[in-house]
């Protein structure tokens, strides 16, 4: 990176968070949380992380973000694509209508996306795709989930020509923890990764733009921060010509 570069201002990054109860200290009350693997994992590729808490949503902050992560947490209701809830499916509704809202917003103003996890389900949902609510169903054997709290590990191919494998090569592997995944994909996405079961592991735009979901945890392998820094480039050029539009408007 050049001086000039990392003597510029970071990009302002949004992180979709929780909203619920937590304990600490002699404290037990509603608030807001984030793993902090993933504001370090924004910080370490040259981010600043900016927290957007499920509460008072307004779609419109994503006009002053140069990038926007949604991140990973419980399931999509099923009711946003036209499903019924299956036994094993736990939503928050709020954060639903929350996550939702700001990733088409985050479309429409072409703000650089990326979608972690539950992330890149809310963005197959905003789009009109689908999701399989519970992976074991029609995979047994899959170990995504390997148990409360701990990761699985999932290796997968890259599509040649796509961001995916621009970033991460032609094979990969990431920690995962999920029991969902994407069925149908929605018009606007192309699957750019898949595991060898076939499960989809990152979709991307097919109308230009960066935006990129992943259905594992990248902020959970610090030494592995490739997908970050190809985000927060993105941001940083966002926010780059975003400001040089700004003060050629003022000249005009």
């Amino acid at each position: 990176m050049s001086s000039n570069a990392s003597e510029a201002p970071r990009p302002r990054i949004g992180l979709t968070t929780y909203y619920q109860e937590a304990e600490w200290g002699v404290w037990k009350t509603d608030a807001v949380l984030l793993p902090g693997t993933y504001v370090q994992a924004v910080v370490a590729a040259g981010g600043t992380p900016v927290l957007l808490p499920p509460v008072g949503t307004d779609p419109s902050i994503v006009d002053l973000l140069d990038g926007l992560i949604i991140s990973g947490g419980t399931d999509v209701g099923p009711e946003h694509y036209g499903a019924e809830p299956h036994v094993q499916t736990r939503a928050q509704p709020s954060r639903d209508l929350h996550d939702l809202a700001l990733t088409r917003a985050a479309l429409a103003a072409e703000v650089p996306l990326f979608s972690i996890c539950r992330g890149a389900q809310v963005l197959n949902v905003a789009l009109g795709g689908t999701l399989i609510q519970h992976i074991p169903d029609v995979n047994p054997d899959a170990q995504y989930q390997p148990a409360p709290g701990m990761f699985g590990e999932v290796e997968f191919a890259t599509v040649p020509g796509s961001l995916s494998e621009d970033l991460l090569g032609p094979r990969a592997s990431a920690p995962c923890y999920h029991h969902q995944a994407l069925d149908q994909v929605a018009a606007g996405l192309r699957v750019t990764a898949s595991a060898a079961d076939g499960t989809i592991e990152a979709v991307e735009t097919t109308s230009g733009g960066w935006v990129l979901g992943v259905q594992f945890h990248p902020e959970q392998n610090p030494d592995d921060l490739r997908l970050f820094e190809g985000f927060i480039d993105a941001a940083r050029t966002y926010r780059r010509t975003r400001t040089e539009g700004i003060h050629v408007g003022q000249h005009v």
